[in-house]
This record gives structure tokens, sequence and C-alpha cells, in this order.
């Protein structure tokens, strides 16, 4: 049985990756500092298999790492300190701690007998700068130019720790796949995101009352998490996927801020009004992926539809969240 390694395993992505591979035969180890996520249900009734074990470690200590093991035939590296919050106030430590814990992660990589591959888990940001300076086009390719956004902005901190990190995948010697996440979205992905953000606004709001949606006229592509897991899937599969760039997300989705929110107040059954406020400092206008290369490779085009995922990812925040006044991975 094939071995699989997950840092982060108990986030969003890293979580739902586990519970499909469950399903496969890999004996899957999730390792996790548990510092945003939660060991909730969900990951309680992924631990009652067999082929799973959950280890609380942090990877940002090396002395963590010593006794994982050397047997392990795909890492994939999900641990990272990520959203707009966190970014915002701590890019100092965003920037320092992403490129320690995946040195850490590529060293790990590096002392494994077995290992098929390595995945590092980007992100569309770094293509923030491009849209900025570049005239980029959107959808974007994975082999448009980077460009970088001005330092003195804290976002750029992140954006930057993600490409440099793309470069000591590129450079490190393992046999990488490097991914794009493009607004994955689905149930449990968390409280600091758009989606939730918005659905627990409306959801607790007045009948009659005032939405106010930020940065209203940008627009995403979003993805649901169950075809960004296929996607995963098949790039693991894949030889063709060695030491490339994949766009992960769904191109055919791209909507507005506000009319998601507009989606959203519907799918909850609220008589809101929006209000229209301030754009996000340092938010890209457009973000959509160009999945043409994604697509070719793993013969997969995602095929859940903005409204059925939005219903379902909803659906499951009410149920487990909203009514239970419970906290969430974030």
């Amino acid at each position: 049985m094939q071995k699989v390694l997950i840092t982060g395993g108990a986030g969003f992505i890293g979580g739902h990756l586990a519970n499909a591979l469950i399903k496969k035969e890999f004996e899957i180890v999730l390792l996790d500092n548990f510092a945003r996520g939660i060991n909730d249900d969900f990951l309680k009734e992924l631990e009652k298999s067999n082929k799973v074990k959950i280890i609380n470690k942090n990877l940002l200590s090396e002395e963590d790492l010593i006794d994982l093991g050397f047997d392990f035939d795909y890492i994939f590296h999900f641990a990272a300190i990520i959203g707009v919050k966190h970014v915002l106030e701590k890019p100092y430590s965003v920037l320092n701690d992403n490129v320690v814990l995946l040195n850490h992660a590529i060293k790990l990589g590096k002392s494994q007998k077995t290992l098929k591959r390595f995945f590092f888990t980007s992100s569309s940001e770094v293509m923030a700068g491009s849209l900025l300076h570049l005239n980029m086009p959107v959808p974007t390719p994975e082999n448009f130019p980077v460009a970088l956004t001005d330092l003195k902005n804290s976002r750029t901190s992140y954006m930057l720790s993600k490409i440099y990190g793309e470069a000591l995948c590129i450079h490190s010697g393992l046999p990488y796949t490097i991914i794009r996440p493009h607004n994955i979205y689905g149930p449990r992905m968390g409280l600091a995101h758009v989606i939730p953000e918005l659905s627990k606004k409306i959801y607790e709001s007045g009948e009659g009352g005032t939405l106010e949606v930020a940065s209203a006229d940008h627009s995403r592509a979003m993805c649901y998490i169950d075809d960004a897991i296929e996607i995963i899937i098949r790039l693991m599969d894949s030889q063709d996927s060695v030491n490339e760039v994949f766009n992960l997300g769904n191109q055919d989705t791209e909507i507005t801020m506000k009319a998601l929110a507009e989606m959203i107040i519907k799918t909850i059954g609220k008589n809101l009004h929006i209000r229209e406020g301030n754009e996000t400092i340092g938010s890209p206008s457009r973000r959509c992926p160009d999945m043409s290369k994604t697509i070719s490779v793993t013969g997969y085009r995602p095929k859940v539809g903005l409204a059925d995922g939005m219903k379902k990812t909803i659906d499951w925040y009410i149920e487990n969240i909203f009514k239970q006044g419970m906290a969430s991975a974030l």
C-alpha cells in the first residue's frame, strides 16, 4: 500500500483530499498543529479508518519531523499561513513562516526513499502583479510572466512567499507538481473566506436589511471542492504532471462579488438590499484560470455548477455552523 503525507491535513483541501484517498489503496498521514484547523467530526470520522493517522505536530519545528518516517510515496504540502486577515495583520510572519514550512517539507521530501511526487500548493495570488502591470489575459494561463506588486503592501507577503515557494520546488531536485488553487469553495472551508463570510452575514441579517459588499464589481471564478479534489488525484496519477505547474479551478464560473452576494441571498431565502462598499486594498479586479493545460493532462473538466455547489456549501454551513454557533476550521 502506498503512503501519503498531507501537511496541513486538518484543513479544507487537505481534509477533503484525505477523504477521497481513503477510498483508494493509500495509507494516509495527516500532519497539522491545529493552529487553524480543528479536530471536528469530519476528522474524527476520517480517523476511524485504519488507513488514516492524524499527527499533531508543528512543521515549523524540524525536531517535530524526525520520527515521521522515510517511506512516503507522495507528499502534499498544504500547510501555510493563509487568509486575508492574517496576511494584512502579520505580513512578516506570513512571508517568513511560509518559507520555513516549505523548506522543512522539502527537506522531509529529500529524506524519503520511495518518493514519487512532491505537491506544492501555490496560489492564484502569484499572478496579482501581472494583472496590475503586464496587461495579463483573463482567463490566465500558467506560463504568463509573474510580476510583483508593491513590497510595502502587506498582501504582497503571501504572494511573494508562494512565488519563492514555486522556485524552491523547481530547483529542489524533487519530482514536483505545483498547483495554483483559484477560489476553491465547499463545506468545511472555514469562516475567513468570502463565501462563508457573506453567508454568515446574510443568515444573521433581519428581513429587509442592508448588506454591504466590498469590491462589488470584482470577479472570481469559483471551483467546488469535489471538482478540485478530482483534478488533484488525476494529476497525482499522471506522469505528464511531473515537474509542471497547473491551475486548479473552474474557468466557467466567474462571478462578481455583487452577483455572488445576490446568489447567496436567494439561496438562503432572505430579502436584503445590497450596498456597494469600498474596494479591498490589493485585491485583484479579476481572477479566472485558463484551465486548458490542466484539462489536457487530466482529461477532466469541472462538473459542479455554481448554483449547485453554492447550495451544497450554504446548506452545510447552516446545519453545521450557523445553527450550532460552532467555530470552524479557518
